[in-house]
Parts: C-alpha cells; structure tokens; sequence
C-alpha cells in the first residue's frame, strides 16, 4: 500500500514540468498517468475493492460460478479464487500485487483464496474510510501491525494441532478436506471427494519426508459422471492389452518391467543394405525376425521358472511390442502392456520394488 502511494507521488516528481529527468522519463512512457493525494489513494482502493466485489458471489457453498472464455474459445466454469486470478490478466499493479498474495496462499495452506481477496478489499476499505476522516496512514499501519499480531496470539491459544498420522486419526483429516472442498463442490459431491484425497494422501505418505502431491494421478472419464470418482488402492494405467486372447485380469501375479524392444527397430546410423535375390532378402528377414523371438522366449522362459500354478505374469514395457511377440506372449497367458509411460514406470518401482530391465540378454 505504501509502495503504490509512493510509486505514484514519485510518478509526480519525475514528471513534473521543468524537471531535469521529465524528457528522460516521457520518453520512457510518455502517456504515463501520475496522481497524488487523495487521488492516488483512490486509485488504490478501488482496484482493491473492485477485485474484492469482483470475487465477492464465489465465497461459500452458495457461491456462484464464473465463465473463463480464453483467446482460442476454452470454456472453463470455477469458483476457486486461485484459478480465477490465476487466468486473468491484469494491468493495475495493485490488483497485480493482490494476486500474487493470493497466489502465496494457495502455495501454503491450498484454500482461502477467495476470503485473502476479499480480506484485503475490507481493509483497504476501512483504511480509506479512516483517511478521509484526517487519521494518517502511519498510525493505520501500526493499528494493523498490532492487530496482526493480537489475531496470531490468538490463534496460538485456539488452534488443535493434529499430531497423528491420517491413518490414526482420519476423520479429523476428512473433516478438513471437506471444509475446503464444500465451497468449491456440492455437498454431496465434497464428502466423497474429502475421503478420497485423504486416502490418496495417506497412501503416498513416508513418515520423515515430504508428500510428492505429484504421486497422486487423477485420471479424467470422458464419459462419466463426477458422481462417479473413486480412489483406487494401487496403480491404474492408461494402457490395455493389444490382444484378443490376452487375459483382462490376474491376481497373485509378477509383473516384469522393461525397457526393451520387442519390435523392428531402425539403425541409430545411417545404414544401408542391399540385396541382389529374393532370398537374401528373406534370410535378413528371418535374422530379424530371430532377434525379436529369441527375446520373447526368454520371457517366456522366465515365465515357467517363477510362476507356479495358479500364478500370473504381467509384462510392462516401455517401448513397443510387435503383434507376433503379442500372440507368443498370449499363448502363454501373459498379459503384456507395450508403450508405458516414464511416470508410470518409476510409479510402478516404488508400489512393487525392483527396477525396469534394459535387455533380455
């Protein structure tokens, strides 16, 4: 606030006729606007209210949606006031200042963008009111000051802090969340949503280091309803098999993760071969052919060495898996997932152990 008044009144100075630094500064912003006094203190309490009126329908679970239309036609529907200044552009250095308060909230505590906005529109407010009435600005600030500082003894005193993990005490957890989602979502929606990030959150916890939000994998259904969420205890992949015969579902079963090929591969160099007969041409087919199919049966291979009965074997690949390896792999009721992606692989390190293989030799 003090630095917007100032930034204005030395706005004044510089440009000001008959300065020695004017042209300098002109020739800078030549239609730069400058204020002072009163003015300069109206121009910074109304970008603040303004903002806070803007907001100001979103706050609560009654709170009304905003439309966000972008350049290229995106529609988004949101009451978070995060995501709301988060998309809008802004011109007004103060309400550029406000938004970056707002962002330091939601980077701390994830909620309370909204109430930050319309918190600091309400001060602002009370801080012109007691201007025009002669108080200065000094004595507004120390009133603050200390009225911060009465508010974070009080919340020392009134706070519960929850030592206990989300598994032992996973209602007060729940509770939390769904204070923090019941203003964004329907009531209804908010309580399922609460438990599965609390249980999202506890499954990716290690006592003594910090929680990797970036873990938690939220996966949209086209063709579903939000009704529909649920947490899923485990690892989903946005892949399927790419054979008929493969099995859809095992339990009890290794699973095998590699970054191998199981296709043609082209050359890392330029190469050229070339062939006179037909069937020099066939046997460098069958050597290539060999080097994808002496691969596939040494999983298979390893496949009968681990696996007794009633045991299954999944096989996770990061590359590409051609369909000839497919239907080796599902005669031997191997389900096989080719073209995983990087995340999912090291996801899958750290649920099952182990570590991904860069080669069958």
């Amino acid at each position: 606030f003090f630095f917007a008044l100032f930034e204005c009144e030395l706005a004044q100075f510089c440009t000001a006729p008959g300065s020695k630094k004017a042209m300098s500064l002109q020739s800078i912003n030549p239609n730069a606007a400058s204020v002072k006094g009163s003015s300069a203190r109206a121009v910074v309490t109304n970008a603040s209210r303004g903002l806070a009126e803007t907001l100001s329908s979103n706050l609560g679970p009654k709170g009304t949606m905003k439309m966000l239309v972008s350049g290229a036609g995106d529609i988004k529907l949101t009451k978070d006031g995060s995501v709301l200044l988060g998309e809008m552009q802004f011109q007004h250095p103060i309400a550029q200042m406000i938004a970056r308060a707002v962002t330091a909230q939601d980077d701390m505590a994830g909620d309370g963008t909204t109430s930050t906005v319309l918190f600091i529109g309400e001060l602002m407010r009370l801080a012109d009111y007691y201007m025009r009435d002669g108080v200065h600005v000094r004595s507004i600030v120390e009133g603050y000051t200390l009225a911060k500082e009465e508010t974070l003894r009080f919340l020392d005193t009134f706070k519960k802090p929850v030592t206990q993990l989300p598994s032992e005490n996973r209602e007060a957890y729940v509770r939390t969340a769904f204070t923090a989602l019941n203003t964004k979502l329907e009531p209804s929606i908010a309580q399922d949503l609460a438990e599965v990030c609390v249980d999202a959150v506890n499954c990716i916890h290690t006592p003594g280091k910090p929680i990797d939000l970036h873990m938690v994998e939220i996966m949209v259904m086209q063709h579903k309803l939000k009704s529909d969420s649920q947490y899923i205890q485990g690892l989903v992949l946005d892949h399927g098999t790419r054979h008929p015969d493969m099995p859809r579902r095992l339990e009890n079963c290794f699973i095998l993760t590699c970054n191998a090929s199981l296709e043609y591969e082209k050359s890392e160099v330029n190469a050229e071969w070339s062939y006179t007969t037909a069937s020099m041409k066939e046997k460098m087919m069958r050597a290539e052919r060999k080097v994808v199919d002496d691969n596939t049966r040494k999983i298979l291979a390893l496949k009968r060495e681990v696996c007794t009965e009633g045991q299954g074997f999944v096989v996770i690949n990061q590359k590409g898996v051609d369909p000839l390896a497919l239907d080796m792999l599902a005669k031997e009721g191997i389900m096989a997932l080719r073209r995983a992606k990087k995340r999912n692989m090291e996801r899958l390190g750290l649920a099952c152990g182990g570590v991904a293989v860069n080669s069958f030799d």
